[in-house]
């Protein structure tokens, strides 16, 4: 997975990434509420589990456009990512923790459902933060509060204004 380095003298956007970036730190956030009722039948339909199916529908949209792949380097060099995979918690109910693990994405949606659920299977019972460690790859984030219906969200990290990947946070189904 190749990291392509933004070069800041030729790049169009770069006045506006400056404003933002350095002048005017910010972020923000957005919530959308999506219809999903076809999705949820065909997932019935064909015995499928919802989340990893939500995954692969949230990183295929991700890894559509390399604007959701810009990270920077170790030297804060923006670039963007051939792919970005997605990194998302698992919930545990015996103890109300939770523990993020990752899947590589595929474009393939089988073969990335499968990864998937052998992921989950494999880490979703470790109880750590990171129970699956990432390596040097380019990750985003997606977590998932089913328990819970809101009409607004917002994530503050510390130091949050240099992270530039996406955040998606998916509530309950209604």
């Amino acid at each position: 997975m190749a990291f392509h380095l933004i070069d800041p003298d030729s790049w169009l956007r770069r006045p506006q990434f400056e404003h933002y970036f350095t002048e005017v730190p910010c972020t923000y956030s957005m919530t959308v509420n999506l219809d999903i009722t076809l999705l949820l039948h065909k997932v019935k339909e064909q015995g499928l589990r919802l989340y990893p199916v939500l995954i692969y529908g949230i990183a295929r949209a991700v890894n559509a456009r390399k604007e959701f792949r810009m990270s920077t380097d170790g030297q804060g060099r923006v670039g963007w990512s051939d792919t970005a995979d997605p990194s998302y918690t698992v919930f545990h109910e015996d103890d109300g923790s939770f523990s993020s693990i990752w899947t590589e994405y595929l474009p393939d949606f089988r073969t990335f459902y499968d990864l998937c659920t052998a992921d989950m299977a494999e880490y979703g019972e470790i109880h750590l933060p990171d129970a699956k460690p990432a390596d040097e790859r380019k990750l985003f984030d997606i977590s998932c509060i089913p328990w819970t219906s809101f009409t607004d969200f917002n994530l503050n990290l510390k130091n949050g204004y240099g992270h530039l990947p996406p955040i998606f946070t998916i509530g309950k189904i209604f």
